[in-house]
Parts: structure tokens; C-alpha cells; sequence
């Protein structure tokens, strides 16, 4: 005997639910053993309690009796191996309703302003909010929420160890200026960067959240992708100044998402520094940067424009003292983002 025989013979049994033969279907696993009369082997059970797998194994016994000899010691030999269960990985902030990203083609337009100051207007209309600093290398937000020095603990969660994030003005922060030094230049290759970031989505107790904003580093790079393979992202916005050189890159951010492999919906963008109005000619406009830039790119590209940001020294002021503009009622600013928040 050999095991080419035994195939011949299983060949000629198929499997109740198809047409397959279970030579064919794969489910007769190599290691069949010849020692004398004796022959074993192993059957692969097509799923978790396959209603079929009893009955095949006879049927196995029975032609291998009746083809290749009476004699033969078959009984009893045929395991059976059974596919290993999935486990479904829960998917990260799971319980989150919205997640959005606001990303930049270069740094220095005014993407974290514009993040902090989303996450507080959206707070202030009644919804629950989250914000994760994911810019690595630039985080601004423990500054920005007057949280320096902050040292997030750990608790235990439905049995896990998860980080807690700090709270304030009616948003849960994360970033990783809370576990470095703030004078420190964080020096990580692109892997450890990322590596990071999934920590502070992943292993966070962010609990129930209707929006959460997510401060992406400027550009486009590795830790963009991670992101997008690791969360759904509802949509993304993307922050310029109106002149040309950064409506450059905010064209590469918009084919970033874009692209096939990120595909994320982009809700809009936001033009900052649109404008200057000096407090005593307050009819005035000064463009600084170039006139309505952004508005002719949203126009291009078919994307809704979600606000224009002027110059205006309190902005710049509220975000150095850890107090964002849109916790001030009745300012121009704070209309503003409760206008974009509202768009959003």
C-alpha cells in the first residue's frame, strides 16, 4: 500500500454539501501513515461542528475497506482537525458616533487652533467630544487646553488597564505631550510614531463619544496611514492660509484622501488668516496672505468651503493661556467656530 492508493479511494467520497470531492476540497490533511496493515490520517472538518464530518469519516473507513483491502486496520485512525475559531477584534472607539480628522498640507496654517477650538464648540452645543493629539512631533494641545504637566493614570476597565484622558472644557484630550518632556524633541522613526499613536486610541477609555477630532500631524506620511487603516474615519477637514504655497500642499492633503487605499470623505476646508480688520477701522479688510485662496481651490475641487478665519490677536492669545477662543461668548471668533462646529 501507499498513500497515492488511499487518495484514489478517498476521492470517491464527496462532501454532502457540494460537488467537491474531499481530495479536492482540501479536507484530507498530509499525514497519511502506512505501518503494515495499519493506515491513519486526518480529516479537516469544513467549519466548527460540521454536521457532515461524522458521517465522512465511516464513509473514509468503509471505501477504504471495501477498494484497498478487508484487512486493513482503519477504524478508529481518522482524527479529525477542526478550524480554529475567529476571534473578532473589537474595533477601536467602537462606541464612538463620528471621527474627525483635521489635517494640513504644511505646518503652521493653524490646524490644531482650529482643532481645539472645534472640539470645545462642539462641546458647548451639548455634544460629547474627544480630541487626540496625533501630531508627534509638534503636540500643541497640552498648551492649548492649559494642561502642561498633566500625567494621565491608568484604570482598570471590564478587566484592562486603560489610559485615562484628561478632561476640560467638556472634551477628553490625549496627547503625547503628556508623556514626554515639553522641552524634549521627540526623535521616533516612523514605526515607534505610530506604534504610539494606536496606543492612545486603542488603550484609552475614551467611553462614548459623538464626535472625536483627531489633530493630524502636518503633511502626509505614516502615521496618516496607520490612522486610516486602524479607525473609521467619518470624514476630514483640511486647514489653509489662502497663499499659494500652502494651497500646494492642501491639494496633496485633498489626493491623500482621496486615494484609493485611504478614501476618507473630506467635509470641507477651513481658510485661516483669510483676512486682517484692525480693531479701530473695523470695516476694513487687509488680505495678508492672498484674497479667498481657499475658496478657489474648495470651488476646483467641489468641496464646500466651512469657514474663513481673519487675523485676530485674541486668537493667538487664548491658545498661549490654555483658554480657546470659543469658550468666549459673543466674539466674532467664537461665532465662528460655532458656526463651523455646527457645519460639521
Amino acid at each position: 500500500m501507499y498513500p497515492k492508493q488511499i487518495l484514489d479511494v478517498l476521492s470517491k467520497i464527496h462532501y454532502p454539501a457540494d460537488k467537491k470531492n474531499i481530495v479536492e476540497a482540501g479536507m484530507v490533511e498530509d499525514d497519511i501513515k502506512i505501518d503494515g496493515n495499519r493506515i491513519s490520517f486526518s480529516l479537516i472538518a469544513k467549519k466548527q461542528n460540521d454536521p457532515f464530518i461524522k458521517s465522512l469519516v465511516k464513509a473514509c473507513e468503509a471505501a477504504i475497506l471495501q477498494y484497498i483491502s478487508p484487512d486493513c486496520e482503519i477504524k478508529g485512525n481518522i482524527s479529525v482537525k477542526f478550524p480554529q475559531a475567529e476571534v473578532k477584534k473589537e474595533k477601536p472607539l467602537a462606541q464612538v458616533k463620528n471621527i474627525i480628522a483635521v489635517s494640513s498640507g504644511k505646518g503652521g496654517v493653524g490646524k490644531s487652533t482650529v482643532a481645539a477650538n472645534l472640539a470645545v464648540a462642539l462641546a458647548r452645543l451639548g455634544y460629547k467630544v474627544g480630541l487626540l493629539d496625533a501630531d508627534i512631533h509638534g503636540p500643541s494641545m497640552p498648551k492649548m487646553f492649559g494642561l502642561e504637566g498633566f500625567q494621565p493614570m491608568a484604570s482598570l476597565v471590564d478587566g484592562k488597564n486603560l489610559i485615562e484622558p484628561a478632561e476640560k472644557y467638556g472634551v477628553k484630550l490625549l496627547s503625547i505631550g503628556f508623556f514626554v518632556e515639553p522641552e524634549n524633541a521627540v526623535i521616533w522613526r516612523g514605526a515607534m510614531a505610530s506604534n504610539a499613536i494606536k496606543q492612545l486610541i486603542e488603550e484609552a477609555d475614551w467611553g462614548q463619544l459623538d464626535y472625536f477630532i483627531v489633530d493630524l500631524p502636518p503633511g502626509t506620511s505614516d502615521i496618516h496611514l496607520t490612522l486610516v487603516q486602524n479607525i473609521n474615519f467619518t470624514g476630514a477637514i483640511i486647514v489653509s492660509t489662502p497663499q499659494k504655497v500652502a494651497l500646494a500642499d492642501a491639494i496633496k492633503g485633498i489626493q491623500m484622501f482621496k486615494n484609493d487605499k485611504i478614501n476618507v470623505p473630506i467635509l470641507g476646508l477651513v481658510e485661516n488668516m483669510a483676512y486682517f480688520t484692525p480693531a479701530e477701522l473695523p470695516e476694513n479688510r487687509y488680505y495678508i496672505f492672498g484674497r479667498e485662496g481657499c475658496k478657489r481651490l474648495a470651488e476646483e475641487y467641489g468641496l464646500p468651503l466651512l469657514a474663513q478665519i481673519p487675523i485676530v490677536q485674541s486668537l493667538c492669545e487664548s491658545g498661549d493661556s490654555g483658554q480657546p477662543t470659543a469658550l468666549n461668548d459673543n466674539t466674532l471668533l467664537s461665532g465662528i467656530f460655532r458656526e463651523l462646529a455646527e457645519k460639521i
